[in-house]
This record gives C-alpha cells, structure tokens and sequence, in this order.
C-alpha cells in the first residue's frame, strides 16, 4: 500500500473512532457505487450521515474541507442516492458531513463540519 492510501486509511480510522465516540453508529465504511465512494455511513440519532473524510499532513495543498468540490460532492450524492435506493431508505432524514484531519504535529486535529453541503444536482 503507498504512502497515500496508508494516510486516507489512517484518516479513515481516525474519523470512524472520533464520529463514535460523538455517538454516531458507524453502518459502512468505504461504500461504493459507479459514480464512486462514500467513506463512511452512519447514524447520528434520527439522521443518516454520509461522511466524507478528507486528510493532510501539511496545508501546502490546502484545506482538507476545500478538496470537497462541487464535483467530489456530486459524486458522494449520487453514491448516497444509490445507498437509500437499495436499502429502502428514501423516507429517511439524511445528510452529509465531511471530517478534516490534519496529521501534523503530535497529535491529530479532527474537525466534523455537519451539514457541510446539500444533495448536489445529479
């Protein structure tokens, strides 16, 4: 495995045991569709969460929160549309979080921005 899936593993890992110990029930992690992947799915109490979690080890290439374009976030709605189709959840109360992990230093910061985008056009 390269260094860039060994640091979007560990981001993954890391934003799976955060959205836990916030109360979230991780469902799914890695779900995949044609249009491309949802990183994690979860329940927050009464909502379905589609998570987007974007990683860094330095701010050279930006925010974490900016690499969800409106193209990356067309794709997570239409992957979370397929989820809701194929598993009956069309009446349920959804939306889409992104977690921001920057590795740098000694300690991880992770940020869980709620609501961070609407269901983009499809």
């Amino acid at each position: 495995m390269d260094n860039r899936r060994k640091k979007g593993r560990r981001g993954e890992d890391l934003a799976a045991e955060h959205l836990a110990s916030l109360g979230y029930v991780i469902l799914v992690r890695n779900y995949r569709c044609k249009a491309g992947e949802v990183d994690i799915i979860a329940r927050d109490g009464p909502s379905l969460v589609f998570v987007e979690v974007k990683s860094r080890t330095t701010a050279s290439h930006g925010s974490p929160r900016e690499a969800v374009n409106p193209e990356k976030q067309r794709r997570i709605s239409l992957c979370a549309l397929d989820y809701l189709k194929k598993n009956g959840g069309t009446a349920v109360k959804a939306r889409f979080d992104v977690v921001t992990i920057v590795l740098a230093g000694a300690a991880p910061r992770i940020e869980v921005l709620k609501n961070a985008f609407e269901l983009a056009c499809v």
